[in-house]
C-alpha cells in the first residue's frame, strides 16, 4: 500500500491505538495489498476516550464492557453490579487499553481476513 495513504490513515486514526502499535501498523499496512484500502477507509474505531467515561457513569452496570463488545464481560459486570464495585473501580484503569485493544482487532481483521 502507498505509504502516503498509510501515514494519512495513522494520522487521523493513532489515538485509538497504543503508542507502542504505530510502527507494527504502520509496517502491515505498508506491506498490505491495495484492496485492504476501501475496507480501512470504512471502519469506525471506538474511542477510548468515551469509553472511559462511560465506565466512570455507568461501568458498575457493565455498560463500558457492552460498549467495546465484551458482551460476557459485560453480562458479569451486570449480575455482580461490577463486582460490588471493585471490577468497577478496576475497569476504569483497564477499560482505554481493552477498547484499544478491540480496534486493534477490528484493523487486524480488515487486513487478515476480508
Amino acid at each position: 500500500m502507498d505509504a502516503q495513504k498509510v501515514d494519512m490513515f495513522i494520522m487521523t486514526n493513532n489515538k485509538f491505538f497504543e503508542g507502542h502499535q504505530i510502527p507494527l501498523i504502520r509496517e502491515t499496512l505498508i506491506n498490505a495489498d491495495e484492496s485492504k484500502w476501501i475496507g480501512l477507509q470504512s471502519l469506525s474505531f471506538k474511542d477510548p476516550t468515551i469509553s472511559l467515561i462511560v465506565s466512570l457513569l455507568g461501568g458498575s452496570f457493565g455498560i463500558d464492557r457492552f460498549l467495546i463488545g465484551d458482551t460476557g464481560l459485560g453480562i458479569g459486570k451486570l449480575l455482580t453490579c461490577g463486582g460490588l464495585g471493585v471490577w468497577t473501580i478496576i475497569d476504569w484503569f483497564l477499560i482505554m487499553g481493552a477498547t484499544r485493544e478491540k480496534n486493534l482487532e477490528k484493523l487486524h481483521e480488515v487486513i487478515y481476513y476480508k
